[in-house]
C-alpha cells in the first residue's frame, strides 16, 4: 500500500451535530482498528452559521459518553477540498445534492451518502439539531459507527 493517506471528509448543514460526530467516530474507528496513520479526516458544513464554534454541547456529551475524544470547529467546505479529500460524506439527501451542485468539474472526491454504509440499512441520518434531548445524537452517534465499519469494510473490499 502507497505511503500516501487516505483522505476522508464529513460534512453536514451546520458542522456542529451530525458530522463532528461521524468525524469523531470515524477517526476513533480507524484508531482502534490500528489504521490512524493511513488516514486523515476532517467535517466541515454546508452553511456558514457556525464556523469558528465547537459543536452542539449535545454531541460533545455523546462523544465524551462513548469516549470519542473530539477538539474540532465548525468550518464551511471550500472549493479546495473537493481535490484534496477522497472521500466527502454527507449525512442525508440535501447535503448530497448541496455537494455535487458545488463539486467543481472533474473534481477527484467521491461524494458519497455516508448512511448507504449502514449494514442495517439506515440511509439517512436525522439532523438531531432542533431535537428538545440527545436521543437523536445517540441515534447519530449508533449509525456513525456502524457506517464507519461498514465503508471500511467497504474499501478494503475494493483494495483486494
Amino acid at each position: 500500500m502507497s505511503n500516501t493517506k487516505k483522505k476522508a471528509l464529513f460534512i453536514c448543514l451546520g458542522n456542529i451535530c451530525r458530522s463532528p460526530i461521524a468525524e469523531g467516530v470515524f477517526q476513533k474507528t480507524v484508531n482502534d482498528l490500528n489504521l490512524g496513520d493511513e488516514w486523515e479526516i476532517d467535517s466541515a458544513a454546508i452553511g456558514g452559521w457556525h464556523v469558528g464554534n465547537p459543536p452542539d454541547w449535545r454531541a460533545l456529551d455523546t462523544l465524551k459518553k462513548h469516549n470519542v475524544p473530539y477538539n474540532n470547529h465548525a468550518r464551511q467546505i471550500t472549493a479546495a477540498d473537493f481535490n484534496y479529500y477522497d472521500y466527502i460524506f454527507g449525512m442525508d439527501e440535501a447535503n448530497m445534492k448541496d455537494l455535487n451542485k458545488r463539486a467543481p468539474k472533474d473534481s477527484k472526491a467521491k461524494l458519497l451518502l455516508f448512511g448507504d454504509f449502514d449494514p442495517q440499512g439506515d440511509r439517512i441520518i436525522r439532523d438531531p439539531y432542533y431535537d428538545s434531548d440527545s436521543k437523536g445524537f445517540e441515534k447519530c452517534y449508533e449509525q456513525s459507527v456502524r457506517c464507519s465499519k461498514g465503508f471500511l469494510e467497504h474499501i478494503q473490499k475494493e483494495e483486494k
